[in-house]
């Protein structure tokens, strides 16, 4: 059976369509607006991947741009400005993009579908500046629920406390400690805990990792239950020292001042602690006694 000669013609058109076409009727469908603030998001992208601090300002002076902050953009999984800006650690341009309203993230916790954050980012770069400015601008410390609830598991559970420890970025690890990072699981959401099967402690990730005493002397002394993580034994030198710490700390009570430490920053503000122990009305040592300096108690 013969096919209509017409038919092969349209066919062989179609075939003969390059990708450039297709690209233009797409963008005759797409609306103006939506093109117009893709431009921008770009714009402001460009800018932050260049660390064009004068550039970027200039650009955030202007409503438009503004308006495109937090939009994302790019190929494979998009991402805001301010992710840009913490994963390349420009300083300056995270900086600019804060202080005009960049939401610390575009929410702190980045997208509620996964958990890969500016937080995070810093704190797998060892970042400690890009950390501290997230973090005064209102980035959680503890990772929040990701939708679907289903798609919850022991990885959607790895907050930045973990990724410090993994990483051995201990300056980072103390910083989110005394911003009010949970030092049992970096979450305090009961719900998101009960469904992962076995969640694991900062205290096991550290023995895990071969993290050395220092840092579980931190998570005790900010406050970790010292019973819940089970214990593996290994037989490297590093987490037979955090190990050993671990064993005393479970046949030895804590002193009444770091008893009473932990009690007091508890009623401190979440989220400004340092500030608000700054006022209190008491020595300096003790107030640097509040903030982990104890050098001058030794």
């Amino acid at each position: 059976m013969h096919r209509p000669r017409g038919n092969i013609m349209v066919l062989g058109q179609a075939v003969n369509m390059s990708l450039m076409d297709i690209s233009k009727i797409f963008s005759l469908l797409q609306p103006k607006e939506e093109d117009e603030d893709n431009e921008q998001c770009q714009a402001l992208h460009n800018a932050v991947s260049s660390d064009d601090g004068p550039l970027l300002s200039q650009l955030l002076s202007q409503e438009s741009y503004r308006k495109s902050i937090n939009a994302r953009s790019g190929w494979g999984v998009p991402v805001t400005p301010l992710r840009t800006a913490a994963a390349l650690g420009h300083l300056r341009c995270l900086e600019l993009l804060l202080e005009h309203g960049a939401e610390a993230g575009a929410d702190p916790n980045g997208s509620q579908y996964n958990n890969c954050t500016p937080a995070l980012t810093a704190a797998r770069e060892g970042d400690l500046d890009v950390l501290r400015e997230l973090l005064r601008f209102g980035a959680e410390v503890d990772v929040k629920p990701k939708a679907p609830e289903w798609a919850s598991n022991a990885t959607t559970c790895r907050g930045p406390l973990y990724i410090c420890a993994v990483y051995g970025h201990l300056d980072c690890f103390k910083l989110l400690l005394l911003h009010g990072a949970n030092p049992n699981y970096n979450c305090t959401d009961k719900k998101m805990l009960a469904r992962i099967k076995q969640p694991k402690t900062v205290l096991e990730v550290c023995l895990r990792y071969g993290c050395g005493g220092e840092y579980i002397q931190l998570l005790i002394d900010f406050g970790a239950d010292v019973y819940l993580p089970t214990l593996i034994i290994d037989k490297t030198t590093k987490q037979n020292e955090a190990l050993n710490l671990l064993l005393k700390e479970r046949v030895c009570p804590k002193t009444l001042m770091s008893q009473t430490r932990q009690a007091i920053r508890g009623y401190l503000p979440f989220g400004n602690k340092e500030c608000a122990i700054d006022n209190l009305d008491v020595p300096l040592i003790l107030r640097n006694y509040l903030k982990h300096i104890t050098s001058e108690l030794l």
